[in-house]
């Protein structure tokens, strides 16, 4: 081989080598702006619907969607600018329909159910809930999954399709809610008295409510005695502080009546 076929291939070889390295810069360049461009569009619609006071809840949901659409148009804008025809990717995309259609199945159903958790409203965000099989304070509905933060502070997502397809407990939806507990008498004690003594000390708890007032009543006959119903109201923001408090009386007077 001949020092001008060398040098022609040479000359080629970088050549090419300095058009793939400026594309991949410009693509570079592209992902980081549009990646800029996109937080910078996310962040205004963010700030416009919330003078608009719309629920955070919308609000989370809009900029999930807004986040997803930009985001594959500028996969679409880079792949372009390389030169890759996007229609190629649609024709692979359909011949392998079925296969797609079944993966694509579950996250379609997943968000047509977003969508429903949006518009029926079942909970918004910052309501206690039981969804899904997980019990927890809503931080998030999002496209395809909302997430819940248990109390244990364990931020779990689950499916819209499985939230909505299942039955769903709102806590926050009332001003009030009822603290459930139950007591053991022996036989020996007073019924009426420890009935009475009851309502007055669960009555003096913090942030118990006065109307519905305390309700302590037999719930059930046992051998060993009779088993009271005690039920307290509180706030929802109050009802493990409530739900101690209450346990912590009726520990001291299961105590007692054993002394």
């Amino acid at each position: 081989m001949s020092s001008i076929d060398l040098a022609v291939i040479q000359e080629h070889i970088i050549n090419t080598a300095a058009d793939v390295g400026i594309k991949v810069l410009g693509a570079i360049a592209l992902w980081v702006i549009g990646r800029w461009l996109i937080g910078l569009a996310l962040r205004m619609v963010r700030s416009g619907l919330e003078r608009q006071q719309i629920d955070p809840t919308v609000v989370r949901y809009a900029n999930s969607v807004i986040n997803v659409i930009l985001n594959i148009l500028l996969v679409v804008g880079i792949l372009g600018y390389f030169g890759i025809q996007t229609t190629t990717f649609a024709a692979l995309f359909a011949t392998a329909g079925i296969a797609i259609g079944a993966a694509w199945a579950g996250l379609l159903s997943n968000f047509a159910a977003g969508v429903f958790l949006i518009v029926l409203r079942p909970f918004k965000v910052g309501d206690f809930v039981i969804a899904g099989g997980v019990n927890g304070t809503v931080k998030e509905i999002g496209l395809f999954s909302s997430t819940i933060s248990t109390p244990d502070n364990v931020s779990t997502m689950v499916g819209n399709s499985k939230i909505l397809g299942d039955t769903i407990h709102n806590f926050s939806d009332t001003a009030y809610r009822r603290v459930d507990l139950k007591c053991q008498l022996p036989n020996s004690a007073n019924h009426d008295a420890a009935i009475t003594l009851l309502k007055q000390r669960i009555s003096a708890i913090p942030n118990v409510l006065a109307a519905p007032p305390v309700e302590v009543s037999i719930l059930e006959a046992t051998p060993a005695g009779p088993v009271l119903a005690v039920r307290p109201y509180c706030s929802n923001d109050h009802y493990w502080q409530v739900y101690f408090d209450t346990n912590a009386i009726l520990n001291t007077l299961l105590v007692s009546n054993s002394a």
